[in-house]
């Protein structure tokens, strides 16, 4: 009986140490233990090649609050503005995709609001996949939000922002709003991690559109479900667009590319933002 009642202790004490665990790592630190997870790393297939050369977009560097820089990839609205769209890329980094889809962003926003998309790799880019799932886990929580705030103080206090961001973006698109506090204005983010501590998510100032597709394994229903929960009773709005696809179905380098649900995601997207920015 002693030793039942023990083992009834120890497995209580290893469960609760279990929920500890899980809990104690941030959103972008659970996401990035994923680089871990063969699966995960093996179900994003290197991306296809590809060059894009822009005269519209400019790189763009800020001084950041601990010394250092960080990078980015700009498009100024026609006319003087204070609205900004912060663009977050996907694990392979600040790629030519990335900026495409930029520069589509701002056209769609009929150019009235100012695109930076932002460089959470300090320069690296990968090509293939284990070279992003080295990136994607030596990038710190810490650091990531020191270029962010590097990106907030070069824009000002005036500036409206809203984020959009895919993948680990999607994840750090909803950190950033978070970040912004009273300066963010949307957040849009395709099957990203959400933010599951509580204390930190009633600090959002700003609406949420998750496009989630429900064949993904890893942003899962268990996922989608706790976070609309969690939004629920923090009295925060949450829109979530569902897709009966995979994880990165919008991302045109992935070979398992699903056009028709990316437009559509795409569209609801611009919606979104369009209502956020006042923009008809």
């Amino acid at each position: 009986m002693k030793k039942l009642l023990l083992l009834i202790a120890l497995s209580g004490i290893i469960q609760i140490a279990q929920a500890r665990t899980k809990s104690c790592c941030s959103a972008p630190e659970q996401f990035a233990s994923l680089s871990s997870d063969i699966t995960f790393v093996n179900k994003h297939e290197n991306p296809v090649p590809f060059t894009y050369i822009s005269e519209m977009g400019v790189a763009v560097t800020v001084m950041c609050n601990d010394g250092t820089t960080a990078n980015g990839y700009a498009l100024k609205a026609t006319n003087p503005s204070n609205k900004f769209l912060f663009v977050f890329h996907e694990w392979w980094g600040l790629n030519d995709y990335i900026k495409q889809t930029s520069e589509q962003l701002f056209k769609d926003l009929n150019s009235e609001v100012n695109i930076i998309a932002i460089d959470l790799y300090d320069g690296k880019v990968a090509a293939v996949r284990d070279s992003a799932k080295a990136y994607m886990s030596a990038l710190s929580p810490e650091r990531a939000n020191v270029i962010i705030d590097g990106f907030l103080t070069h824009v000002g206090d005036s500036a409206q922002i809203a984020t959009i961001g895919w993948c680990m973006g999607g994840g750090y698109s909803m950190q950033a709003s978070l970040q912004l506090q009273q300066q963010a204005l949307g957040c849009v983010m395709y099957y990203g991690m959400p933010e599951s501590n509580t204390e930190r998510l009633k600090t959002l100032q700003a609406d949420v559109l998750m496009i989630w597709p429900n064949q993904d394994k890893w942003i899962n229903k268990e996922v989608v479900d706790t976070f609309k929960a969690n939004m629920v009773s923090l009295d925060k709005k949450l829109f979530v667009e569902e897709y009966n696809a995979d994880h990165a179905f919008a991302n045109p380098s992935n070979p398992k590319f699903d056009n028709e649900a990316a437009t559509n995601a795409n569209n609801k997207a611009l919606i979104f933002l369009k209502s956020k920015f006042g923009i008809n």
